[in-house]
C-alpha cells in the first residue's frame, strides 16, 4: 500500500471527522493522499486540518488559477478514489452524472477500471429514500464499490442506518482494493 496515490473526496457531513482519521492513517501507512472538498464539506472540516494531515493543498475550486485541468490530472494520478463521507446530495448527483463541483467532476473523470469507493453518511430517512436507493444501485452497476452504512444513533439523534462506517472498517476496504491493484 505504501506509495499508493489516493484521491480522497469529502462532502458535507458531520462524519468528516471520521474521514480525517482515515486520511491520517493512510498517510502514516505511506500513501500519498490528495484531498478534495465540496463547499459543504468545508463547513465541517477546515482546509488547514486536511493540509496538515496530507501536506498538500486541498482542491476545492475548479476555476481557481492554474487548476483548469486538475480534475482530469488528479483522476489520472490516483490509484484509488474514495468519496468519504458521501452525502445523499452527492450520491444522487453522481448517479445522475451531474458535475457541478470538484468532487462530482472528478468522479466523472475517474477511470472506472481503477478502484472507486463511496462511503455513505446521512440521516436514516435519506438513506432509505427511493431516490438514494436507486442512485446507490446505479453506482454499483458501474462497478463503484459502495460501502455499507452503519446503524445506530445518528448525529440528528435518530436511530437507524446511515452512520459512516468506523475509520478502521473504511481503511480495511481501501487496503483490500489497493492490494488487488495490478
Amino acid at each position: 500500500m505504501s506509495r499508493s496515490k489516493v484521491l480522497f473526496s469529502l462532502t458535507g457531513s458531520i462524519a468528516c471527522y471520521k474521514a480525517c482519521q482515515v486520511i491520517s492513517s493512510l498517510v502514516q501507512e505511506g500513501c500519498e493522499v490528495q484531498t478534495v472538498c465540496t463547499p459543504a464539506a468545508l463547513q465541517f472540516v477546515g482546509p488547514s486540518t486536511l493540509e496538515g494531515l496530507t501536506r498538500r493543498p486541498v482542491y476545492t475550486d475548479m476555476f481557481e488559477k492554474k487548476t483548469a485541468l486538475e480534475h482530469v490530472e488528479l483522476a489520472q494520478w490516483a490509484d484509488l478514489s474514495i468519496i468519504c463521507p458521501a452525502s445523499a446530495n452527492t450520491i444522487n448527483k453522481l448517479a445522475a452524472g451531474i458535475a457541478d463541483n470538484a468532487v462530482t467532476t472528478l468522479f466523472l473523470a475517474h477511470d472506472l477500471s481503477k478502484p472507486c469507493l463511496v462511503a455513505p453518511a446521512m440521516n436514516q430517512a435519506m438513506v432509505r429514500h427511493p431516490a438514494t436507493q436507486k442512485a446507490l444501485r446505479t453506482l454499483k452497476s458501474w462497478k463503484v464499490q459502495v460501502l455499507a452504512v452503519g446503524t445506530g444513533r445518528l448525529a440528528c439523534a435518530d436511530q437507524g442506518p446511515g452512520r459512516l462506517l468506523e475509520p478502521e472498517e473504511i481503511l480495511a476496504e481501501v487496503r483490500r482494493c489497493l492490494k488487488r491493484r495490478p
